[in-house]
């Protein structure tokens, strides 16, 4: 089993067991506000059982729990694309909001992409964040993604055009910051 341990947290795989503290974390209009609408809310045990059952099983998972005090607080996890984006992945994540200004997914998301490009045959990994979703945009450009487009007004979000902003690394750009014994940031963390 895959896990990683951090100075604030744990990155695990899903497991039965998760689903009360998943839902109590993930059932946040504040969240949800900056996530895509797949993301229910109101987050109910139901939702959290069929999110467990369906990623405990993976022995390369592409989600993993963000896990705080022995408790599953969120989620950081990637979607390879297809057809002739099929070296591009996604990635995501949400914290539950009591959790929010610890340094969490600053910490996460490094060894998030260290397993993505180490594990998998990705080229370009991105993330897609909503206008007005600024300490998103401030934790990718930590973890050296460059600003690379705006939707305008491409996505609709409580009934309002927003902005889609996009963030993108490249293997090649990876390779180059992890050879570089100046930045620890993006150095493999151990499992």
């Amino acid at each position: 089993m895959i896990t990683y341990t951090l100075n604030t947290c744990h990155l695990r795989p899903w497991r039965e067991g998760d689903e009360e503290s998943l839902a109590r974390q993930a059932s946040n209009r504040r969240i949800w506000n900056n996530v895509r609408d797949f993301f229910p809310y109101p987050y109910t045990i139901r939702d959290a059982n069929a999110w467990v059952r369906s990623n405990k099983s993976y022995s390369q998972p592409n989600n993993f729990a963000i896990e705080v005090g022995g408790e599953a607080v969120g989620n950081v996890g990637f979607t390879v694309k297809d057809d002739i984006y099929r070296y591009n992945a996604e990635i995501g994540y949400w914290l539950g909001e009591p959790y929010w200004g610890r340094g969490i997914i600053s910490e996460v998301l490094p060894v998030m992409i260290g397993y993505i490009f180490d594990r998998f045959q990705v080229n370009r990994l991105f993330a897609c964040v909503l206008e007005g979703n600024t300490p998103s945009m401030r934790v990718l450009e930590k973890a050296h993604f460059r600003a690379e487009a705006v939707h305008r007004k491409a996505a609709v979000k409580n009934n309002q055009y927003l902005d889609e902003h996009i963030f993108a690394l490249l293997r090649e750009e990876y390779m180059a910051l992890r050879a570089d014994p100046a930045n620890g940031q993006l150095t493999s963390a151990s499992e």
